[in-house]
């Protein structure tokens, strides 16, 4: 086993861990100034009692800072189709919801539609986490839609296909 007498750069970091592939999401908050979003590649939930979720942006993120103050939010998993969504809404400058329609969630936030589920949260806590920060949501309410998420992996956007010769079953992997 190789000593490691060092932590890994960034680059070795990201190559490394791209292996490791995410659902695409939209997160947005109704603010004062307007509707806000933001597409990230972290999020996750944390607990089921009580339902809480995360996700992550860069830690000098002025969407994520709005969301904070916004106090409420809503997650969109994209489906494999809204590639143009995503990078609508990961742009830095522009309208960024010209790249889709979407309607109030109960919360006020915007849910896009064509998600494939999304998921509404009030703010519960935000922290620091390295060069991002992390918001911490409790679940108000949620829904799925269904078919298949938008997925990144390896530096690229793509889709998820089914295993083949793979007996179907359900895993709890949670509960051991």
């Amino acid at each position: 086993m190789p000593v490691v007498t060092a932590p890994p750069d960034a680059s070795a970091l990201r190559a490394v861990l791209g292996h490791v592939p995410t659902a695409v999401s939209v997160v947005t908050a109704a603010t004062p100034d307007g509707p806000i979003g933001v597409t990230v590649g972290s999020f996750t939930s944390v607990s089921l009692d009580p339902p809480l979720v995360v996700f992550y942006c860069g830690l000098r993120s002025a969407s994520a800072a709005a969301i904070v103050r916004a106090g409420a939010f809503c997650v969109n998993v994209l489906s494999a189709r809204q590639h143009a969504v995503c990078a609508g809404f990961a742009a830095r400058d522009g309208d960024r919801f010209a790249c889709c329609t979407w309607h109030p969630a109960a919360n006020g936030a915007p849910r896009l539609d064509g998600a494939v589920a999304w998921v509404e949260c009030a703010v519960e806590e935000n922290f620091p986490a390295g060069d991002h920060l992390a918001v911490v949501g409790r679940v108000t309410l949620l829904d799925a839609a269904g078919g298949a998420p938008l997925v990144f992996h390896r530096g690229r956007l793509t889709g998820l296909a089914p295993a083949r010769d793979v007996p179907t079953q359900r895993f709890h992997w949670w509960d051991a």
